[in-house]
């Protein structure tokens, strides 16, 4: 088995009486986006500080690419790449010389810096304006160049701390399709945000943390499967939809299967991809024809509110 880029094992943080992060475990795999979900205040950013070696843990485990992370883990934090939900951009310097500048901190050499930030600008789809200053970029310009920054000197691990925040749509499928990029490249990436939507999007596995423990933890499915739901498949047919939820109803796979007055029926089933065929089967026997198929999966949301009792924006 491949070795984890990230390993975290037992993550506990406090100040004073308050445990912000409690006995916290979890690794992310080369060419895994993990997704750290929490409402405001659960612990995610103490997490992500630790794991970047700016927090040191009161106890636990941190190792980045087989090199324990600490505070002072020189060859641990330079496989890490962070971009924060602040953004650490020089404005009257163009996106070209903020690049410039953050590649020769981290050390890279005349030839390699130069076709590395042309590399990173296409990454970010910033090269037709990386001479201009960063201070006439729009919010979402600044995240893709925020994001730039963190990918220079081509981390093994790259943090991602609610990068959309604030941007504009085009700017903000731009960085999705730039995560979805480098996830396939073979980078680890650890991704929080409030959207549910990019979680579902973008992560392979998905943590949840609440009160500073790890309440949840698996991939969308495994998560969704926790509460029991099914999968919702709803058929527009025509024909007696009475006889058609009947037919469908006695399949093994199906729970459930309600007509409505309008030709449709609902059913509910375990695993809608391997049912859906025995479903229209069933429906072709009694002569009955499928004008149209809708597919409805239980929803990771639903999962979050269980697990927290708080929406993801809370």
């Amino acid at each position: 088995m491949t070795a984890p880029v990230l390993r975290c094992v037992g993550l506990r943080k406090t100040y004073g009486d308050l445990v912000a992060v409690d006995d916290v475990s979890f690794e992310i795999a080369p060419g895994e986006t993990y997704g750290l979900l929490g409402p405001n205040g659960a612990g995610k950013t103490t997490s992500i500080s630790m794991v970047a070696g700016l927090l040191r843990p009161d106890r636990g485990e941190i190792e980045v690419a087989g090199q324990r992370m600490t505070v002072s883990a020189t060859r641990a934090k330079a496989a890490v790449g962070l971009v924060p939900q602040d953004l650490a951009v020089y404005p009257d310097l163009t996106a070209r010389e903020n690049l410039r500048f953050f590649g020769r901190l981290y050390g890279l050499d005349r030839d390699r810096l130069r076709s590395r930030v042309d590399e990173v600008l296409e990454v970010i789809a910033l090269t037709d304006r990386a001479d201009d200053r960063s201070d006439e970029y729009s919010g979402g310009m600044k995240r893709r160049l925020n994001i730039g920054i963190g990918l220079l000197h081509e981390p093994t691990l790259l943090i991602l701390d609610e990068p959309t925040v604030g941007v504009d749509p085009q700017s903000r499928n731009a960085i999705l399709d730039a995560v979805e990029r480098l996830s396939t490249e073979g980078m680890a990436v650890l991704y929080t945000t409030h959207y549910m939507e990019e979680a579902e999007r973008l992560c392979n596995r998905i943590g949840i943390v609440d009160s500073g423990r790890l309440v949840g933890e698996g991939t969308r499915r495994e998560l969704v499967s926790r509460l029991g739901q099914q999968d919702s498949v709803h058929l527009e047919v025509t024909g007696d939809a009475v006889a058609v939820a009947a037919a469908c109803e006695a399949l093994a796979e199906v729970s459930s299967a309600d007509a409505d007055e309008h030709g449709g029926v609902t059913c509910l089933v375990v695993g809608a991809a391997a049912s859906l065929p025995r479903l229209l089967a069933a429906v072709t026997d009694l002569d009955a024809t499928v004008t149209g198929v809708e597919v409805r999966e239980p929803d990771l949301e639903a999962v979050f509110l269980h697990l927290t009792g708080k929406a993801l924006r809370d």
